[in-house]
C-alpha cells in the first residue's frame, strides 16, 4: 500500500517538473510573475468605477404627445396592411446556348432560374397584383403570406406595358385579407407614405418616406409615376406603396441606381398609380387582358404644341378627319401639352366613345370628334388594321444620309442638319444633295438627325413629304412622294 502510494507521488512530481519546464520555456520570467501577482500580471490593481445612470428620458412624454400618438397611430396602421402583403417566390427554366472555342454554337443547355418579389392581396377570393418583371417567364410561382403559410399561384393576367401581373393563390374556398385602393389622382407632393415588401427575401418590411413628385416619365411606356423617398430595393418589386389610411396608391415597381451590375436604393424609387393599376386589374379579371384606347397617330412636341406628323390609314384618326401638321389643342374637352398627355388620355378613353377634338389647322380651330378603338398592348396596335411602315425600311428607300452640325456652325447661328449623302436611285435623289442644309420636315424644324430621321420614317411611309433645306444661301423645297409598298411596285 505504501509503495503504490510513493509511487503516486513519483508521478506527480515528475508530471510538475515536467510542466514548469514547459512553461519556463514558453513564458520565461514574465510567467512566474502572472502565476504569482494577484494583480493579473498587470502591475496595477483594479478598483471598481462609480457609474450614474439617467433615470428619465431626455424629453417628458408629456411633451411629445404628438410624436407618441404618431408612432402609436403608425404601429397601428402597419399592423393592420401589413397581412395583406406577400412575398413571391418563383421558378423556371432558360435556354443557354453553348459555344465552342471558335464561337460557333453547339447546343442549348437549360438552365433553372430563380426570383423574388412581392406583391399584395387586392381579394378575398384571392387575387394578387404584383409586377410582370416577377413572374416574367418563370414557370412556378410561390406565394408566401405575413403569417408564413405558403400557396401555389396562377397567373391570370398580366399587363406588359404597365409591368403589371394578377395571380390568384391556390386555394379555393378560402378567404383572404385585401387592402383598398386608393384615389391616385388625390396623392401630393410630401404626402406621407409606406412600401411595404420583401427585399432581398428577408420578409416583409416596412420603409416610410414621402412623395418626392407626381408623373414621373422614365419612357413611352412608363408615364404618370410616382417618386418616393421611402427605400425600395431589390425583391420590393410589386409590394404597395400605402397612404396613411392603408390604401392602395401604388404598386411599387423600379428604382433609380447608377450601378446596374449591382443596384441599389439611391433614394429615388417609382411607383405605378393605383388607379392605373385598378383599370388593368378590372380589365385583366374581365377579359383576361388589358384594354387601351387607339387613336392612329404619330406626333411630335414643337413650340406650337402636340403636332400631328402622321395618320394611321384606316384608323380612328383618319376616319375623324386629322391630317398631317393639324396641332392637336384638346382632347374629351382637356387642354393638350404634351405628347404623354394625348397618349394618356386615348388609352384611358373606353373602347366605341366618341371623343370631340379641337386641332388647329393653318391658324383656325377644326372641331373634329373621333371614335377610339382598341390599342392591342402585346403589339402597340389596333384592332383596325394599321399600315405603319418600319422606319429602316422607308429611310432606305429615300437613300438621304445627314450628319449634325457642328458646334462651329451652331454657334453662328445655323439650325438643322447637312446632308453627308444621297443614295442613287433613292426618292430623295436628283432633290437633295450633299452639302444641304436641312432645316425642317413638313414645316417642323429641325435640331438633329435623330429629329430629321424620326419625322422622316413616321412622315414618308404613309404620305408625300415636304423636305425645306438651304443651298448657297437660298432656301429650297423637295417634294418627296410616300414610299410605295413592296406589294404596289
Amino acid at each position: 500500500m505504501q509503495q503504490g502510494i510513493q509511487r503516486l507521488l513519483a508521478l506527480a512530481a515528475v508530471f510538475a517538473v515536467a510542466f514548469s519546464a514547459v512553461y519556463l520555456i514558453r513564458n520565461g520570467s514574465d510567467g512566474i510573475t502572472r502565476l504569482f501577482d494577484p494583480r493579473g500580471g498587470s502591475g496595477q490593481e483594479h478598483r471598481p468605477e462609480h457609474a450614474t445612470m439617467p433615470d428619465r428620458p431626455a424629453m417628458p412624454l408629456g411633451e411629445v404627445e404628438l410624436l407618441a400618438l404618431l408612432d402609436t397611430q403608425q404601429t397601428k396602421l402597419l399592423k393592420a396592411v401589413v397581412p395583406s402583403v406577400v412575398s413571391i417566390d418563383t421558378a423556371g427554366i432558360r435556354s443557354e446556348r453553348l459555344l465552342d472555342g471558335f464561337g460557333r454554337e453547339r447546343g442549348v443547355r437549360r438552365v433553372p432560374t430563380q426570383g423574388q418579389g412581392s406583391g399584395v392581396i387586392v381579394s378575398e377570393e384571392g387575387h394578387v397584383l404584383t409586377n410582370r418583371h416577377v413572374i416574367e417567364g418563370q414557370r412556378q410561382i410561390q406565394i408566401t403570406l405575413n403569417d408564413g403559410k405558403a400557396y401555389g399561384a396562377t397567373l391570370i393576367g398580366q399587363d406588359p406595358l404597365l409591368d403589371v401581373a394578377v395571380l390568384k393563390i391556390d386555394a379555393p374556398g378560402e378567404k383572404f385579407r385585401p387592402l383598398k385602393f386608393g384615389d391616385s389622382t388625390q396623392v401630393g407632393l410630401a404626402q406621407s407614405v409606406f412600401a411595404i415588401g420583401n427585399p432581398f427575401g428577408l420578409g416583409e418590411t416596412v420603409t416610410k418616406g414621402i412623395i418626392s413628385a407626381v408623373e414621373r416619365t422614365l419612357s413611352d411606356t412608363q408615364r404618370d409615376l410616382f417618386q418616393t423617398d421611402a427605400a425600395i430595393n431589390p425583391g420590393n418589386s410589386g409590394g404597395p406603396l400605402i397612404n396613411i389610411q392603408g390604401e392602395i396608391i401604388g404598386i411599387n415597381s423600379s428604382i433609380y441606381t447608377p450601378d446596374k451590375a449591382n443596384p441599389g436604393f439611391q433614394g429615388v424609387g417609382f411607383s405605378i398609380p393605383s388607379n392605373d393599376v385598378k383599370d388593368a386589374l378590372f380589365a385583366i379579371l374581365e377579359r383576361g387582358r388589358p384594354i387601351r384606347g387607339y387613336l392612329g397617330l404619330k406626333m411630335v412636341e414643337t413650340r406650337a404644341g402636340v403636332q400631328v406628323i402622321s395618320v394611321a390609314p384606316g384608323g380612328p384618326a383618319e376616319a375623324a378627319g386629322l391630317k398631317p401638321d393639324d396641332v392637336v389643342q384638346s382632347y374629351d374637352g382637356e387642354s393638350i401639352r404634351t405628347i404623354n398627355q394625348l397618349v394618356t388620355l386615348v388609352q384611358r378613353t373606353r373602347i366605341g366613345r366618341k371623343v370631340p377634338l379641337i386641332v388647329d389647322r393653318d391658324g383656325k380651330a377644326v372641331p373634329l370628334e373621333a371614335t377610339i378603338t382598341e390599342s392591342l398592348p402585346e403589339t402597340g396596335t389596333t384592332t383596325t388594321p394599321s399600315k405603319m411602315r418600319e422606319p429602316a425600311e422607308v429611310l432606305q428607300a429615300i437613300g438621304v444620309i445627314v450628319n449634325d452640325l457642328s458646334p462651329q456652325d451652331r454657334k453662328a447661328g445655323l439650325s438643322g442638319v447637312v446632308v453627308a449623302g444621297v443614295q442613287p436611285g433613292g426618292l430623295a435623289a436628283g432633290q437633295l444633295q450633299a452639302g444641304d442644309l436641312i432645316t425642317a420636315v413638313n414645316r417642323i424644324d429641325i435640331r438633329n438627325s435623330y429629329e430629321f430621321y424620326l419625322h422622316l420614317s413616321a412622315s414618308a411611309g404613309v404620305q408625300p413629304t415636304s423636305i425645306r433645306y438651304m443651298r448657297e444661301g437660298k432656301y429650297g423645297r423637295a417634294d418627296l412622294p410616300a414610299v410605295p409598298r413592296k406589294e404596289e411596285e
